[in-house]
């Protein structure tokens, strides 16, 4: 139906403890929840490294002691491996929006606020800038979530593109700074547009900024200026986050589903509003799955697809939902 998608360094399944499991998840971005023995959804959460995260459950819990009670009943394991930390986090947020399970705690919408970037290419203040709603005519991308994170990627943005000075008539210590920095009116459009690209995530444009903001980091480094290295590299991270692959939360109003199957699993993701708010499994013959599965859109192919090969090295297939 699809081709088999293999994780590297993940050996197949010999034992069902959810511990020795843990151990089998890549070390990889993604969203990891945990069952009871009778299928219940105990806790859902997110991980920059699943394989980290999750055996540290069964690990020194730390500050987390108060979930042992909830660790001891986890039966199984079920995990999505996302194309980036940042997509991992917007999974979560739409996921425990849904249904939040028992053990989560009660705040749905998770710390970090949705915010948007918007680019001004006007005559008389141009700029980017982070705000909470688009409004209506404004060039705005994203949604981005974390609000610290993504003033400090416009912060990067704008040191490398100072679009905010190629205003018309710019008089005072703005009229200083653009003279400073070499940019003028007539650079408008073009800084207008390179910013563009960047929040576009054009890999040329991304690098390109990325690599004049490490030589920044690395000029100051060297020049023992140690502060203000760290916070070039604060905004280097930050551009990493508000750049990386994030698909499952965008500006649609498109409903659709999404189906993966491996060895008796299929996957279902449930997309509502551009949003990726549902994940359910079960089993299920691939002549029965075959439909579902073309029915597709090929852009979630693979990612429907690796899911199921994950969930079905992970645990024998079972009739679930959240």
């Amino acid at each position: 139906m699809t081709r088999k998608v293999e994780y590297p360094g993940i050996p197949p399944v010999a034992g069902s403890a959810p511990r020795e499991l843990a151990a089998r998840l890549p070390l990889a971005p993604g969203v990891y929840r945990f069952r009871d023995a009778a299928g219940r959804v105990l806790y859902l959460g997110r991980a920059t490294s699943l394989r980290r995260r999750v055996a540290s459950y069964w690990g020194d819990l730390g500050d987390r002691r108060h979930l042992a009670r909830m660790v001891a009943r986890v039966a199984r394991v079920e995990a999505v491996v996302c194309d980036s930390a940042h997509e991992a986090a917007w999974l979560e947020r739409n996921l425990l929006q849904a249904r939040l399970p028992p053990w989560n705690k009660a705040d749905a919408g998770g710390q970090e606020a949705e915010v948007w970037i918007r680019l001004s290419a006007s005559a008389r203040a141009p700029g980017v800038h982070v705000v909470h709603q688009p409004a209506p005519g404004d060039r705005c991308f994203g949604p981005y979530l974390g609000g610290r994170q993504v003033r400090q990627a416009v912060t990067g943005l704008c040191r490398v593109l100072p679009l905010a000075y190629a205003a018309e008539d710019v008089t005072g210590t703005h009229r200083d700074m653009a003279r400073t920095l070499g940019v003028s009116a007539a650079d408008r459009a073009t800084l207008a547009e390179a910013a563009a690209a960047v929040l576009d995530r054009d890999p040329a444009a991304v690098k390109s900024l990325r690599d004049s903001l490490a030589a920044r980091r690395d000029a100051a480094a060297s020049a023992l200026a140690f502060e203000f290295a760290a916070r070039l590299q604060a905004e280097i991270e930050a551009l990493d986050w508000v750049t990386a692959e994030q698909k499952v939360t965008r500006v649609s109003s498109s409903d659709f589903d999404a189906y993966g199957w491996a060895d008796g699993t299929l996957i279902h993701f449930t997309f509502r509003a551009g949003r990726l708010s549902e994940w359910t499994q079960r089993s299920c013959r691939e002549a029965s799955a075959h439909p579902h599965v073309a029915a597709t859109p090929p852009e979630w192919m693979p990612f429907a697809q690796r899911t199921a090969e994950l969930a079905a090295r992970l645990a024998p297939p079972a009739t679930l939902t959240v």
